[in-house]
């Protein structure tokens, strides 16, 4: 017997066969890299002097790139929906709630057309300040 596209048969369009599952590792890169992009913030994670520089340094070694990309971030990840977390450090002299409304924004439209999960809410720790005075710790690499 053949079934009809208009018979109300279970025939599924291509597109609609199987499953896809999006891990939260996906999400925290998105997530990272929309982030970064506003104007304002220095930097993701943890805001110590300390912190940062083993950050530098890790993001320089081959393969520390990728956890570099999602540092700061936290993904809850469900069939729909996406929870975020982000620790970012600010520049000094801007102003912290127009940089998170922006990091908002920015990190849900990038999630939302990325993955097509709906964000339900991003939650921005700021962590510290860089001044202006302050140097860039991130040392110069051994490796070559």
């Amino acid at each position: 017997m053949t079934e009809s596209a208009s018979g109300g048969g279970s025939a599924k369009e291509p597109g609609d066969r199987g499953r896809t599952t999006i891990e939260g590792g996906v999400v925290e890169k998105i997530a990272g890299l929309a982030a970064r992009e506003v104007v304002g913030v220095h930097a993701m994670g943890s805001g110590s002097g300390l912190s940062r520089t083993f950050g530098a340094v890790r993001d320089r070694v081959p393969g520390g790139q990728k956890a570099a990309v999602s540092r700061g971030v936290k993904a809850e990840v469900g069939e729909v929906q996406t929870a975020l977390d982000l620790e970012i450090v600010v520049d000094y002299g801007v102003s912290i709630r127009d940089v998170a409304r922006a990091v908002r924004e920015n990190v849900i439209s990038a999630v939302e057309r990325m993955t097509g999960l709906e964000v339900v809410e991003v939650n921005i720790a700021v962590s510290d300040v860089k001044l202006p005075d302050e140097p860039d710790e991130e040392p110069e690499s051994r490796l070559q």
